[in-house]
């Protein structure tokens, strides 16, 4: 059965899962209302019921007892006083027996049988005490009439007596019912609730392992391919919907992607040995160059992709995930600049452009632990920069000064104009690196004549080499320690396109 369920949630599209697990948190939503809706329903107001029932009834036994106390007063002393505190009583008792539980279903047959006797004596006994009210002279029929009245009034008494203590026997019996369900309630509320968070727990673990982690696969396998490593394990998607499609899209282009690098490489390296004692050292430098970012910007069959991740891009935004719908388009940017950019210079605007989608990504990836800053005092529109500077600089810093670090850090990109030209800063608070490190990077930065770079410095090595090659006046510093952080400092001439 699990498998089953689990086979139709991946063959489901990623509107029809949002959908679905919206529907179902939603009645959950709903199922958890009704549950306390009809507990308190339960505990509180059929209780309230009882205890109202249990004090009109003992209302009612005071009133008569009043009621009779007071009209005795009246008939000794006949002052206006005793009259107006026996209409006051009377008053009151009108109002009580107009609220005496009168429903058969709800007070069975012994007790609607004493109020219906109640309510008919009282009616008899309002017309007789009235009667006697209004009588001035004492007679012997005012006598015989008045000793009636005090009769009906014993009789009312015991009918209310025995009323009250039926009643209040009703209320034990059905309380005594009600307590061993309301002992049980918090037992069930728990167990409810817990199979709530159990479905709502299963719903979230596929919607992660269907939508999320194929995501987070995606821009993790992008750093990978931006480091130059193609071939690693093909990113695995068990769902059928465009997250999937998108997965194997991805997986295609890694692979055709990777053998037709490779093959470029090992082009490159027969090159090299037939032609090393004919080229002089600058022109096979700028061809090494030239081939480094054909690498870099190669493309097998880009629109499919392109095309792919606009459509997904589409499907998230109609279905309101806005988190996935701008990683799939900075992903989407990314490609389209590494794959489709010939230039080597571009505006300052367009090489920050593709560091915001970039750490947009990380920041998915890292959350909170890593945090960046552009401060920018040059006009981005015009200024040219070397293709691909900020990028790999970056993708440096969170690689080998952040990541590494268990708070995580913040990088600073800063541009100025000074003298003329543009200075370029990128800052880390990483974990730095010590004197002798930073040392041995320096001298293979200088003494790098082949374009041989170990792994980790393949992208500062291009970097490095492209300014000195592209401006006359071009440097590139390095100063870092250990523990403090990281600062990488370019000066290029300031042109302007």
């Amino acid at each position: 059965m699990k498998h089953r369920l689990t086979r139709v949630w991946q063959s489901l599209k990623i509107k029809q899962k949002i959908k679905l697990f919206t529907n179902i948190v939603f009645v959950l939503i709903l199922l958890s209302i009704f549950l306390a809706v009809w507990t308190v329903k339960y505990s509180l107001l059929d209780f309230s019921a009882i205890l109202n029932g249990n004090s009109i009834v003992s209302d009612f036994v005071q009133c008569i007892e009043d009621e009779t106390g007071f009209f005795e007063a009246y008939v000794k002393t006949g002052t206006e006083t005793a009259y107006a505190e026996l209409e006051r009583v009377i008053s009151h008792t009108e109002k009580v027996v107009a609220q005496l539980p009168y429903d058969y279903a709800k007070i069975g047959e012994e007790r609607f049988a004493k109020t219906w006797s109640i309510l008919n004596m009282y009616q008899v006994y309002c017309e007789k005490r009235n009667h006697v009210l209004r009588k001035e002279e004492k007679t012997a029929e005012y006598i015989t009439d008045l000793y009636e009245v005090y009769d009906m009034q014993g009789y009312l008494q015991s009918y209310a007596k025995e009323l009250m203590r039926d009643t209040l026997e009703d209320g034990v019996s059905l309380y005594a019912g009600k307590v061993r369900t309301i002992v049980a309630i918090p037992i069930v509320l728990i167990l409810f609730e817990l199979l709530f968070f159990f479905c709502i727990r299963k719903l979230s673990e596929l919607m992660n392992s269907s939508i999320v982690s194929p995501v987070m696969d995606l821009a993790e396998a992008s750093r990978r391919i931006a480091e130059n490593d193609y071939f690693f394990e093909d990113i695995s998607a068990q769902s059928e919907d465009e997250l999937g499609e998108l997965v194997v899209a991805f997986n295609k282009m890694k692979y055709a992607t990777g053998e037709y690098i490779k093959v470029l490489e090992e082009r490159r390296k027969a090159l090299d040995l037939y032609h090393a004692e004919e080229l002089e050292k600058l022109e096979i430098a700028a061809r090494l160059d030239a081939m480094e970012l054909d690498l870099l910007k190669s493309q097998i069959n880009p629109h499919f992709l392109f095309n792919t991740l606009n459509v997904i891009g589409g499907m998230a935004n109609l279905e309101e995930a806005h988190t996935t719908e701008a990683m799939i388009q900075s992903l989407s940017f990314l490609f389209r600049y590494n794959l489709k950019t010939p230039e080597k210079k571009v505006t300052l605007a367009r090489e920050l452009k593709v560091v915001k989608d970039y750490m947009f990504l990380q920041e998915m990836r890292f959350g909170s632990r890593i945090t960046y800053e552009v401060d920018c005092r040059t006009d981005a529109e015009i200024v040219m920069i070397p293709s691909f500077t900020f990028q790999p600089l970056v993708e440096n810093a969170i690689i080998h000064g952040l990541a590494p670090k268990e708070k995580g850090g913040r990088i600073l990109i800063r541009i100025r104009e000074r003298r003329g030209r543009i200075c370029i800063i990128v800052a880390d608070n990483g974990i730095g690196m010590d004197l002798e490190t930073l040392k041995r990077l320096r001298q293979e930065l200088q003494e790098d004549k082949a374009g041989r770079m170990n792994r980790t410095s393949i992208g500062l090595s291009n970097i490095y080499r492209r300014i000195h090659m592209m401006y006359e006046g071009g440097a590139m510093q390095i100063h870092s320690k250990s523990d403090v952080g990281t600062i990488i400092r370019i000066w290029i001439d300031d042109e302007r396109g």
